[in-house]
């Protein structure tokens, strides 16, 4: 123990490094991120592409089936899902952990350039994104005014958009709702044919009249010009003069005789309002190495600098939804629980040590480490999150440990007349080898965690590695700053017992003796009883393990942690117009309002589905006032909500988002993938499922991705009649876009901003289906021939979406869940699937959550598998041996038992922290049984006969064992009892470590010893009992 000798000898040094440090600690405290969850990488991909005025059916094979084949041989794909609807294509790609995301992208992105040119001509630029954490929406906010709606709209997007877009750490800055101006004209069909003209001439008419070009130079002696013509229109007048066509008797035909040309706005897509009040919503996203924290209170600034220098224009800022505020909540939560931890901790040793001295040396270690693990923190790129702030506060109990054995050693030595500096070297000499087999076993517990793939090793990595790094720590804490004080300060203290604190403290020791003669005198017992003490463990662990299996402990993949908001989507019949879900939205925004818990209610109407405006469709996002002024969670308001909007709103349906422990809104958290070679069957198959859905109990709302047909006007062309007519089928395309959905590439430039010109046929003309049959299109001998004389309209149902799944046809079938952990519910359907009896095409995939829980519990099961062989690794290392290390690990399944059994009476699932719990676990029960197992094999060497070895051991060690573990307990007792916000995701892991140390405490002092003599005397039966000491002489 040089270090130890060193620090005693030279303090000066110690006292130096410890201050540098110290120091560092708090600047890196100071500058580390502060954010809600770490980093995650989602490794997806995703070609996005618009194809303006294409049917569902068209989508999916001129574009997503294209993009599907060109992608399908990219390195590392797990799963390719694509949807194509109306107008737009999506194809998501998912690639295997571990896959480099920015070359695969590189690829794509070749791969689609690749057959651009086989994509129809009118669909847009395929856009190919990955998919990030950092693009949900940390802020969204209302701006309301009293000013007109299109005024508002432009001071928002030309002043407002680009001033938040301009705050460092912003990533990006979206506009909803509002009024956009517009000049649109307005084509009079019949106007157009009694001058005998189409709605394409018209459309290429103002497009090539609306240019700037340069036309050539003026040249002479002295100076050179540029002759350009300024030909941008100005003016809705000039787009009304601009000439059509000159009749035989010279007359000209113009814009204004055949269009209306107005100065107006484009047709309303969506709604926003904010607390009822009409508004232009805002969201904004954070670029990837943003602070949310830091960005939400700059943001707030700016907005109070805008609101000020908008006065006159009445304009004010609602921030509707803050993603800041719950992590800033959950990171106090959490920093109340450290506090707690640290003072409960604090008494806890003071009882056992006796001395306020000794215990304020123990102490000085907890904010000691955790002020210099903050340095590796902020070095390795961490943020203070709900994760790592987790880490610390459990790591809180652990951190003493060293501090406690160490000083209870020292201690020891002090009562056998040493001077306080041999006692404080003898001491941690005496028990370094345990202190650092203690510290490497807890280290090599947490390795496995990160270095898993996938979403749940991005979460749980800075966990794990924030508590590594910390006991690390505190052993160089214990081994150098805990013997330097002591050998400056300590002393031996004698208990007065006539004092009211002595005679607490003596009937303290005299419990502690009692309970530790107590449990002297149960393993006596039990070494002439060992067959009654095993199977009564087994029985235990069996009837622990039944809880499972009983249902007593559900699964899932993480509890509903209450964010304080969620999201009501409404969904109206698909050929509603949005003034018809805008009342009904209205109706159920007003519901909504009227509730004491909501704070803010941002609404939005024509809200979009797969990137996709639709308009029969609103989502309400309800904020909640902070966790302490309600009695009511989350996710049970929500389903109140609506149940009452389902009550009064009997046409729509209501279903509901619950946000997730990323941010995302999780609209289902159950989901499976029908997949098959033919959509026929696929349909079938899904329809089963869906029916086998409803009967399981917990099972909210299941619907199909397929729902009722859309409405939608079928035109069949007559080829034959065509070619006689002279139509090209072209510019009949052409002529139907142009009338129903207009062309804006022609803009209108005004105060050196251009504003779009909308040219389509009037609205009074495309309003029935008689005006789709009238429509006119020009031959190729320049006469007009109406639709009906070649085609056949009629009113159909058209599929709303067409998916697929690695490029086969694929429906989902999803729903909500209630009253049931989703992992039970999982289970129940995946029985219920078994007994479908269908075609061995037809393939039932899981999504969701069932697929993040599937994927998570098989990562954290093999973390699990490698961290007992890490243990066991370390134990064969440190006591060469093979068989007494299987001792350590015979003392984790007694963990297990108190674990299994807290998450039962405390009526917590088994998911992704508590099975964290259990591998934390490990390390902590493993700590105890090399205490007892260390101990032994010291007594053993002076030859002491195994029993009294084993007896003295626990009567010894038992004192050390029980401070650690009461200390771990008390500390994960505020985190257990936590009620505020992420408490939801801490509760459970820290049942399971309070749960898991105390059976083993109990039980480890018992079994430990007797599995140790079983295990010894089977060795001296074969003949392995007695270690060969192998002697080398060196050579000189």
């Amino acid at each position: 123990m040089n270090l130890t000798k060193i620090s005693i000898k030279r303090p000066t040094a110690v006292i130096i490094v410890c201050i540098a440090l110290a120091a560092f600690g708090i600047y890196s405290l100071m500058n580390i991120n502060q954010e809600l969850m770490p980093k995650v990488s989602t490794n997806t991909i995703s070609i996005t592409t618009l194809y303006p005025g294409a049917g569902v059916q068209e989508v999916e094979n001129s574009v997503t089936k294209k993009i599907e084949e060109a992608t399908a041989a990219l390195e590392g794909i797990d799963n390719v899902m694509s949807t194509s609807m109306e107008n737009f294509s999506l194809v998501t790609i998912t690639l295997k952990p571990g896959t480099n995301l920015e070359k695969v992208m590189q690829e794509a992105q070749r791969e689609v350039n690749k057959i651009r040119s086989e994509l129809p001509d009118d669909a847009k630029e395929p856009a190919v994104t990955d998919f990030k954490v950092t693009d949900i929406p940390i802020m969204t906010i209302g701006v309301t005014s009293s000013i007109d709606e299109m005024e508002l709209y432009e001071i928002v997007d030309s002043k407002i958009k680009p001033a938040l877009e301009r705050i460092s750490g912003v990533g990006r800055v979206a506009l909803i709702g509002g009024l956009v101006k517009e000049v649109q004209v307005n084509i009079d069909e019949d106007k157009l044919k009694s001058y005998e003209l189409s709605i394409s001439h018209v459309a290429q008419i103002l497009i090539t009249s609306n240019m700037e070009f340069p036309t050539g130079k003026l040249i002479n002696e002295e100076k050179q010009l540029q002759i350009r013509l300024e030909g941008k229109f100005q003016t809705p007048s000039d787009i009304g003069h601009v000439i059509l066509k000159t009749l035989p008797d010279g007359t000209s035909v113009m814009v204004k005789d055949v269009a209306e040309v107005a100065d107006t706005y484009k047709e309303v897509a969506t709604i926003n309002r904010t607390n009822g009040i009409p508004s232009i919503g805002i969201t904004i996203q954070r670029s990837a190495d943003a602070n949310t924290v830091e960005i939400s209170k700059i943001v707030a600034i700016h907005l109070a600098l805008l609101k000020k220098k908008y006065e006159e224009e009445k304009i004010s800022f609602v921030v509707a939804v803050d993603n800041a505020e719950f992590t800033i909540e959950s990171a106090n939560s959490v920093l109340i629980d450290l506090v707690l931890a640290i003072g409960l901790v604090a008494v806890t040793i003071l009882l056992f040590l006796q001395s306020f001295r000794n215990s304020i040396f123990a102490a000085v270690a907890i904010p000691l480490s955790l002020i210099i693990t903050f340095i590796p923190m902020y070095l390795f790129g961490f943020s203070l999150n709900i994760m790592s702030l987790l880490g610390l506060t459990l790591v809180i109990g652990i951190l003493v440990d060293d501090a406690i054995v160490v000083i209870e050693n020292i201690h020891k030595h002090l009562e056998r007349g040493k001077t306080v500096v041999q006692a404080a070297y003898d001491g941690v000499k005496e028990i370094g080898f345990t202190v650092i087999s203690i510290t490497l076993v807890i280290v090599v517990v947490f390795v496995p965690i990160s270095l898993t793939q996938g979403t749940i090793s991005d979460v749980f990595r800075q966990f794990a590695l924030t508590i590594a790094i910390a006991v690390i720590v505190s052993l160089a804490v214990a081994f150098t700053v805990i013997p330097l004080i002591y050998s400056r300060f300590g002393k031996l203290e004698k208990i007065n017992p006539d004092s009211f604190l002595g005679k607490l403290q003596v009937a303290f020791e005299r419990g502690i003796t009692s309970v530790a003669s107590w449990f002297g005198n149960i393993l006596n017992w039990s070494f002439s009883n060992k067959t009654i003490v095993f199977a009564t463990v087994g029985v235990l662990l069996v009837s622990s393990m039944a809880l499972i299996d009983q249902g007593f402990i559900g699964s899932d993949f993480a509890p509903q942690g209450d964010q304080g908001q969620f999201v009501i989507k409404l969904e109206l019949p698909k050929d509603v117009t949005i003034q018809q879900t805008n009342a009904s939205t209205f109706q159920a925004e007003s519901i909504v309002r009227n509730n004491s818990a909501v704070e803010n209610v941002f609404t939005t109407v024509g809200a979009e589905e797969n990137g996709q405006s639709q308009a029969s469709l609103a989502e309400l996002r309800v904020k909640l006032v902070p966790h302490k002024n309600r009695k009511i969670s989350a996710g049970d308001l929500a389903q109140e909500l609506k149940s009452t909007l389902q009550r009064t709103l009997p046409d729509v349906i209501v279903s509901l988002g619950m946000t997730d422990m990323m941010g995302n809104i999780d609209e289902a958290p159950v989901r499976y993938y029908v997949t098959g070679q033919h959509i026929d069957t696929v349909r079938a198959a899904a329809h089963l499922l869906l029916e086998e859905m409803k009967d399981i109990k917990g099972v909210v709302d299941p619907e199909l991705s397929t729902k009722e047909g859309n409405p939608q006007i079928s035109i069949v062309p007559d080829r034959k009649k065509m070619a006689d007519l002279g139509v090209a089928f072209a510019d009949l395309g052409q002529t139907l876009s142009l009338a129903f959905s207009g062309n804006t590439d022609a803009k209108l430039l005004r105060d050196d901003k251009e504003y779009d010109i909308n040219i389509r046929l009037d609205q009074a003309d495309r309003e029935q289906i008689q005006h789709v049959e009238n429509i006119s299109v020009m031959n190729n001998k320049g006469q007009l021939v109406q639709l009906k004389q070649f085609a056949s309209i009629t009113e159909t149902q058209g599929p709303t979406l067409l998916e697929r799944r690695d490029r086969n046809p694929s429906i989902s079938v999803s729903a909500q869940v209630g009253g049931r952990p989703i992992g039970d519910i999982g289970a129940d359907i995946n029985q219920a699937i078994e007994h479908l009896n269908l075609s061995e095409q037809i393939e039932i995939i899981p999504g969701g959550e069932l697929e993040m829980q599937g994927d998570s519990f098989g990562s954290l099961g093999m973390a699990l598998l490698v961290s007992i062989f890490l243990v066991y690794f370390i134990m064969v290392l440190l006591y060469n041996s093979f068989v007494y290390p299987l001792v350590v690990l015979g003392s984790l399944p007694l963990a297990i038992i108190g674990a299994l059994l807290a998450l039962a009476l405390t009526m917590q699932t088994l998911n992704v922290f508590t099975l964290l719990g259990m591998i934390v676990l490990i390390g902590l029960v493993a700590k105890n049984a090399i205490l007892l197992v260390d101990f032994t094999n010291h007594l053993k060497e002076q030859e002491v006969p195994l029993k009294d070895a084993l007896l003295q051991a626990t009567h010894e060690r038992f004192r050390p064992i029980v401070m650690t573990t009461l200390a771990m307990v008390v500390g994960m007792l505020p985190v257990a009892l936590a009620s505020g916000a992420a408490a939801e995701w801490k509760n459970g892991l820290a049942w399971v470590i309070i749960g898991g140390l105390i059976s083993s405490l109990f039980l480890t002092l018992i079994v430990v010893p007797l599995f140790y003599y079983v295990m010894d005397r089977l060795l001296s039966r074969i003949g392995s009992g007695k270690r060969k000491e192998i002697v080398i002489l060196e050579n000189e």
